[in-house]
């Protein structure tokens, strides 16, 4: 048991934490608004709001007519205090994005990776470049810190290290690898886990606290969310559930193993089942445009349509054990091969799910689509350093 007691220090950066959050969120907020939603006495939100602007975290927002009394004065984060930067290394690229304190978006830039299992130094180089880049195209300005969001599972440090198996990495160092670049904070995490983040903030999983964000593209996995925060087992390896197994015995899987729900519903392993079926492959020049022609070609094609009826029937199977095993309110479909089909699949998906899941659990269940288009991965990885300012509201300095 921890006997350590609790500190003035203590009470006061729980009192700013507290205050600042339920400002990001539901801003803006007047004193008394912010007394009422927190339950902290009107002098504490005083005094707590005082310093947050003298330090230039908090600003006001004009105010609002009051009940006989004086305008009350209206409270918000302030964007400009800092900037973050988000970094997706997905499947066949390198994002690196820039954002303002309430995530408006300021610069992006592509890296294309040269192999579908790049080597790690030449990812780490990518991401130096981009974060150079961004900062350049934002103009000067502190920067709050750096989230980067990663295929595999994060080996939390320090420093951190990535395990990525189908990409080849074992205890890839890419925290280390990083620091011969920028000092400045940084925070990594998993792809899947990332793009939960910006769902549960801003998109399909506000205002839930047991939910499901599944990120299909080449591969597949699963934000966990439990009771608002995000599950991660003992070493941070849980949502792997692409590699969950749905066929004994089944088809070869990216991961080494067979039969996983990724060598079903991963991008190439239905352009791989559509190559099967129809003698040669869809067209398109990459994986993204191969998947777009082909759910476009369903009304015309019976083998693209006979592919997809049963990519909905599996990701239904696959929906349905996340229904069992975790009771979530919300089921989340994202990623950019989930987005393009479940445009066509989400009902089919529906009802597929419903055949194979409890009808109890089912029913407390809806699965939607994200709403915060392919790319939210970056924009979730930028969410990680604000969650720590956020958590963790001492005077500082950005960077």
């Amino acid at each position: 048991m921890d006997a350590r007691r609790t500190t003035v220090r203590d009470v006061r950066r729980r009192n700013r934490s507290v205050l600042l959050s339920e400002l990001y969120f539901h801003e803006p907020l007047s004193r008394q608004e912010l007394s009422q939603r927190t339950g902290l006495s009107p002098g504490t939100v005083s005094n707590v709001a005082g310093e947050l602007i003298a330090e230039g975290l908090v600003v006001e927002a004009g105010s609002v007519d009051s009940d006989g009394g004086r305008p009350r004065v209206l409270l918000r984060v302030n964007p400009g205090y800092g900037r973050v930067v988000g970094v997706d290394v997905g499947e066949t690229r390198v994002r690196v994005e820039s954002f303002d304190l309430t995530m408006a978006p300021l610069a992006t830039v592509d890296y294309p990776l040269d192999s579908p299992q790049p080597r790690p130094e030449p990812v780490a180089a990518q991401i130096l470049a981009g974060l150079r880049e961004v900062t350049e195209q934002a103009g000067t300005g502190p920067v709050v810190g750096v989230g980067i969001g990663v295929s595999g599972t994060v080996e939390q440090g320090p420093p951190a290290r990535v395990h990525a198996q189908t990409l080849g990495w074992d205890a890839v160092p890419l925290e280390r690898m990083l620091r011969e670049g920028t000092d400045l904070p940084l925070f990594i995490d998993n792809g899947a886990k990332t793009l939960g983040q910006a769902e549960m903030w801003f998109g399909a999983g506000r205002g839930t606290r047991h939910a499901v964000i599944a990120l299909i593209g080449s591969g597949v996995g699963a934000a966990v969310i439990t009771n608002g925060s995000t599950y991660r087992g003992a070493t941070s390896s849980a949502g792997e559930w692409g590699h969950t197994t749905l066929v004994y015995d089944g088809r070869p899987c990216r991961c080494g193993s067979s039969g996983c729900l990724e060598a079903y519903v991963g991008a190439e392993a239905v352009l791989d089942r559509y190559r099967e079926a129809a003698g040669s492959p869809a067209p398109g020049d990459d994986e993204e445009s191969a998947i777009t022609e082909l759910v476009a070609s369903a009304d015309s094609s019976p083998v693209a349509a006979r592919v997809l009826e049963e990519t909905a029937g599996y990701l239904g199977a696959g929906i349905a054990n996340l229904v069992n095993l975790f009771n979530p309110e919300r089921i989340v479909l994202g990623g950019w091969a989930g987005l393009t089909l479940g445009a066509r699949l989400l009902p089919r998906v529906r009802e597929e799910t419903a055949r194979r899941a409890l009808r109890h659990p089912y029913e407390q269940t809806s699965i939607e689509l994200c709403r915060l288009g392919p790319d939210a991965v970056a924009l979730g990885a930028a969410t990680l350093p604000v969650a720590d300012l956020l958590t963790d509201p001492g005077v500082r300095s950005p960077a």
